[in-house]
């Protein structure tokens, strides 16, 4: 019986053992769940392991096709823009030169209608003349000895007299409008002309300086002359009382200079309306 016993206990002790040991290496099993779990999970096959490497792969394949495609894109991107920037420099180009042709194009037409109305300023005084009686010469000479200008200087220029009226005196520099103070030289000059040339022809002829049109409205010399000329002739006609038949106008621009442009009074003296008294009557 006792061994028996003993025989039983120490069964007893085995199994307890067993389940002890049991317990505690399933708790610390590398394939079980964690947490302390029951579940036992194998280890990954090889086959598995083959799988996963070859999405690895795969997916890096496909990163180093999208870096390639990056940097085509780029080098494409790079080239686009440097074409567009040479179509914005010929634009450019193109733009100045269309600039430069439409300036071309106007000062061309600014010198096209100058030589146009001088031509038609010459051809006016050459029928006025054409259809004039002439007179002795000696008879112009004699009667300038009786006008009285208040210091305006006349001059014989072959067979006419000239009065020179200067510029400065009658219009604000570089424009075609009269000072307020014009009519004070304008009306004694005016009825001296009425009084001892009644029926001369006069002509009214505009002189400038060389210097550059700058802003206001003449874009040219003989456009500033021509408004000069037709002011002085308004003003004549209209408020003074000559005979809009007996005079006519001849824009100069910066032609004929009476002295050196490249001094101020020199600049000053061509700057100038000239009354070209003419030996033919109307």
């Amino acid at each position: 019986m006792n061994v028996f016993r003993q025989r039983s206990d120490m069964a007893f002790l085995a199994v307890a053992l067993v389940w002890t040991c049991v317990a505690v290496g399933c708790s610390q099993n590398p394939y079980l769940a964690g947490g302390g779990t029951s579940v036992w999970q194998p280890p990954p096959s090889t086959t598995a392991v083959n799988g996963i490497q070859a999405q690895v792969a795969e997916l890096n394949r496909r990163v180093q096709l999208l870096d390639d495609n990056n940097r085509q894109l780029t080098t494409q991107l790079a080239q686009s823009e440097q074409q567009s920037q040479v179509y914005r420099d010929e634009l450019n180009l193109v733009r100045k030169q269309l600039s430069d042709t439409t300036q071309q194009y106007e000062s061309a037409r600014i010198v096209a209608q100058d030589a146009q109305s001088q031509a038609r300023s010459f051809q006016a005084s050459a029928q006025m003349r054409g259809g004039a009686t002439i007179r002795a010469n000696t008879n112009l000479n004699q009667m300038a000895g009786r006008l009285n200008l208040g210091g305006l200087k006349v001059e014989q220029d072959g067979e006419v007299l000239r009065v020179i009226l200067p510029s400065d005196q009658l219009f604000a520099q570089g424009t075609g409008q009269l000072q307020p103070s014009a009519g004070s030289i304008l009306d004694p000059t005016a009825a001296q002309l009425r009084s001892v040339f009644p029926r001369q022809r006069i002509g009214i002829e505009g002189y400038t300086d060389n210097a550059p049109m700058y802003g206001g409205a003449a874009g040219s010399a003989h456009q500033l002359t021509s408004a000069q000329t037709g002011a002085v002739l308004d003003w004549l006609t209209r408020r003074s009382g000559m005979p809009a038949q007996q005079l006519f106008t001849v824009a100069q621009g910066s032609n004929n200079p009476r002295q050196d442009n490249t001094t101020p009074a020199g600049r000053a003296a061509n700057r100038r309306v000239e009354l070209v008294i003419y030996p033919e009557s109307f």
